[in-house]
């Protein structure tokens, strides 16, 4: 294909995209099928990758999002960015109106009424109608620059229309925010998977927006709405209804339930008619915006200090307490317990707008019978957690269905196990929720002891995509570690060092790094002295396990479960292919033929080549037993640097005192292997 047939081929497309796009998003008229549209937008892509000299920065292409930012830029505003003054009260609007009146000395003033969006103001810059620069409110003077971020969002034009003549340079007020079906869809991904929810979709939407890395806002389903001119090289309409007009000839999304209105009657009424509806709309307002229509007008009643004087904030009555449970979703906690969550249609208690409240567990819904759909109370268990309080009946109110548990977890599939009155996710190992979670109980003191593995590291390894499983510590590279806050080219040895020590680990160690259900210390020792190898606990059955003195039919059947899940036996499989050495335990009758058997040793002063951890593992790898005290019953004082009192208690009771050295020659270890 030649140069120009490309160009022009990359130009219709475009256009092509934008148009559907605009359709789409801002007149909600789709004209074509999803599966047109990823047609298109392949080809664009395909062309521009074989072309990156003609890739323009209004492309839709250049939506996708750009590499992250270490920080958002601060950027002064053309034009100050104001705030309204809110009311409520129905005597305060008929005030302004009167002040109003007063002030252009007229006996009536005509207004123009349109939704306040509960979102996040923004900035938009247009040069010879392309997208140039977009910033937050900020303090009203001053924001900050997320370009990036606004280029994402499909309902903003990267380019305007241009049938009506277009400004040279053009900057635009508009708010962008969330519709409830898709906060309430992300807060649902969220949950499910253990993150903390948004508690509205304000929130969602700022923090969306204001991402350091595009990408990510990208993935957000934020839109756009846009009520102001706020600096043009052409003159304005002389009205802000015609204002609105011409904002949406050039292509930009504008309030659709506008009204003007020929006296402040009309604003009330509107305002009652927006009020009884607000429950029907598909996104959040908290109230409807009054502005003197006139722009001639406006000029001439001015600014306060942060305000203008010719518009107000016609405030909503607060929601309070009572709601709707939009969805029951289930949340996979740290440790992969399942918890059903109600996500609501938000509501005020207590000065605090809620959007989800917990259900405890399953027998509590079922107790109090909640299902999706219902109008509930809400309360603040604490004054801190949100909880339903109970069901409010609706006389003749068609029901949902009653609400049931999973049988897979929702984050990774895996199977649902139960214990109690509670429901638990079985794939420990690979479930995205407990990642956090299994990796920092793996690398613990009492587990693997990798030191330097700590919360916020692990935290900033899973969120990077550098670890995904247990198994993927041991692929960590030098170039990895010091990307992390916090890591330089020390410290991220001494880390790498410690995972690779931690390749080799006893049986009970490494059975509590697993993190199964109810296997603690004591458990994990108690199987590994049992059965003596892994491949004899996994292959174990309930039966087998229920055998034992200390295990009992909850933890055998947790056990039993837990190797029960395919995946988790993949990541031991990938963990020893890896190089983790699980060196074995004593089973019982290995140990009642050890030397060492039944034998008690004490500790006393600094050791050189062992920890506390360490010399304790390998007694009772050998069979014999840890105390902290001298006695009788004392078999070994092992004596390391600056002893203390047990040294002379020891000479005293005639217990055998070892020297470090001597210790480790008893145990098997010779001084070249601890050197």
């Amino acid at each position: 294909m030649a140069h120009a047939d490309i160009l022009a081929r990359l130009i219709a497309l475009r256009d092509e995209i934008r148009r559907h796009d605009y359709l789409y998003y801002v007149k909600d008229r789709p004209e074509i099928s999803d599966s047109q549209y990823d047609r298109f937008f392949r080809e664009l892509v395909e062309l521009e990758q074989a072309h990156p000299e003609l890739v323009t920065p209004d492309s839709p292409s250049q939506r996708v999002g750009a590499p992250p930012l270490k920080t958002l830029v601060k950027v002064p505003h053309e034009q100050p960015m104001l705030s309204l003054d809110s009311i409520v009260d129905q005597s305060e609007v008929q005030a302004f109106d009167q002040r109003m009146k007063r002030e252009l000395e007229t006996p009536s003033v005509e207004y123009s009424a349109e939704p306040k969006f509960d979102g996040l103001s923004v900035e938009l810059m247009y040069d010879h109608g392309i997208f140039t620069r977009g910033a937050t409110r900020g303090d009203g003077t001053t924001g900050e620059d997320v370009t990036v971020n606004l280029r994402t969002i499909r309902s903003l034009p990267l380019q305007l229309h241009a049938q009506s003549g277009l400004p040279d340079h053009l900057v635009v007020r508009g708010e962008v925010y969330m519709r409830l079906d898709d906060f309430q869809a992300l807060n649902r991904r969220m949950t499910e998977r253990g993150d903390d929810a948004f508690s509205n979709p304000r929130n969602a939407a700022s923090g969306s927006l204001r991402q350091l890395d595009s990408t990510i806002t990208a993935t957000r389903p934020l839109v756009v709405t846009c009520y102001e001119i706020m600096a043009a090289s052409m003159p304005v309409p002389p009205s802000h209804w015609d204002e609105l007009e011409q904002l949406a000839q050039w292509g930009l999304p504008v309030p659709t339930l506008r009204r003007l209105c020929a006296s402040i009657n009309d604003v009330m009424a509107t305002h009652h008619e927006t009020e009884s509806m607000r429950d029907q709309l598909p996104y959040e307002i908290d109230g409807v915006v009054v502005k003197v229509n006139r722009r001639d007008w406006q000029d001439r009643l001015g600014m306060k200090s942060r305000s203008p004087r010719w518009a107000i904030a016609y405030k909503f009555t607060p929601r309070k307490e009572i709601t709707i449970v939009q969805d029951i979703v289930v949340s996979v906690g740290r440790t992969g317990t399942l918890t059903p969550v109600a996500l609501l249609k938000p509501v005020e208690v207590g000065g605090v707008t809620i959007s989800r409240a917990t259900l405890h567990n399953a027998d509590e819904v079922a107790r109090k019978d909640i299902r999706i759909g219902d109008t509930v109370k809400v309360e603040r268990a604490g004054d801190v957690i949100p909880a339903i309080a109970e069901r409010v009946a609706i006389p003749g109110e068609q029901r949902g269905t009653p609400f049931r548990m999973p049988d897979h977890c929702p984050v990774c599939g895996s199977k649902v196990g139960r214990e109690g009155a509670y429901f638990y996710c079985t794939g420990q190992l690979v479930c995205g929720a407990q990642l956090k979670g299994a990796i920092e109980y793996f690398a613990s003191k009492h587990a693997l002891n990798i030191e330097g593995l700590g919360k916020k590291t692990v935290a900033q390894l899973v969120d990077q995509g550098l670890l995904r499983s247990l198994a993927d510590l041991y692929r960590l590279t030098k170039d990895d570690l010091v990307k992390l806050d916090g890591f330089a080219d020390r410290s991220a040895t001494l880390l790498l060092e410690s995972i690779a020590g931690s390749k080799t680990v006893s049986l009970d160690r490494f059975l509590m790094g697993l993190g199964i259900r109810q296997v603690g210390q004591h458990i994990a020792k108690v199987l590994a002295r049992e059965f003596g190898s892994l491949e004899e606990i996994m292959s174990a059955n309930r039966e087998r396990f229920q055998q034992i003195r200390e295990i009992g039919p909850e933890i055998s059947e947790g056990l039993v479960v837990y190797w029960s899940e395919p995946r988790n036996r993949e990541v031991i499989a990938q963990l020893q292919e890896f190089g983790v050495q699980i060196a074995p335990g004593m089973a019982t009758g290995d140990r009642r033929e050890s030397p060492l058997a039944g034998k008690t040793f004490v500790f006393t002063g600094g050791l050189d080549h062992f920890t506390r951890d360490g010399a304790q593992q390998a007694v009772e790898v050998a069979g014999a037993r840890v105390s902290s005290s001298v006695s009788k019953k004392t078999s070994y004082l092992v004596v390391g640097r600056d002893p203390g009192s047990k040294l002379d208690q020891a000479r005293t009771l005639g217990v055998t005192i070892l020297t470090e050295q001597e210790f480790a020659a008893l145990i098997g270890k010779d001084e070249k292997r601890l050197s």
